[in-house]
């Protein structure tokens, strides 16, 4: 079974930063487009951050700049460096993988198969 496992949420201040992690197993991790979307309060899911093994690395216009998506192979992992944190980036963040490489739409969450539970980011 493929499993994602989103960490590293909390509590942060305006301007602060935080590092989320997502540990996968049971997938080909180096072959699939992996990515990270966040579910604001009363707004729907959207995406955030993706890499692809075709396209490279998307962000959404709202956290350009600020956040980074990188990876660690060897570990399986997908991180999300987020610096200069805003209230307005406050909500659940989920790590998400395709099936597929080179997404048209990669920032659509229609495109991706697995998800993670979900981790808590709160800036306040």
């Amino acid at each position: 079974d493929v499993q994602l496992v989103e960490s590293g949420g909390g509590l942060a201040q305006p301007g602060g930063s935080m590092r989320l992690s997502c540990d996968t197993s049971g997938l080909s991790y180096n072959k699939y487009c992996m990515g990270w979307f966040r579910q604001l309060p009363g707004k729907e899911r959207e995406g955030v951050a993706v890499l692809d093994r075709i396209v490279g690395t998307t962000c959404v216009d709202s956290v350009k700049g600020r956040f980074t998506i990188s990876e660690d192979n060897a570990k399986a992992s997908l991180y999300l460096q987020m610096n200069d944190l805003k209230v307005e980036d406050t909500g659940v963040y989920y790590c998400a993988a395709a099936a597929a490489a080179g997404l048209d739409y990669p920032l659509d969450l229609a495109g991706y198969n697995w998800w993670g539970q979900g981790t808590q980011v709160t800036v306040s």
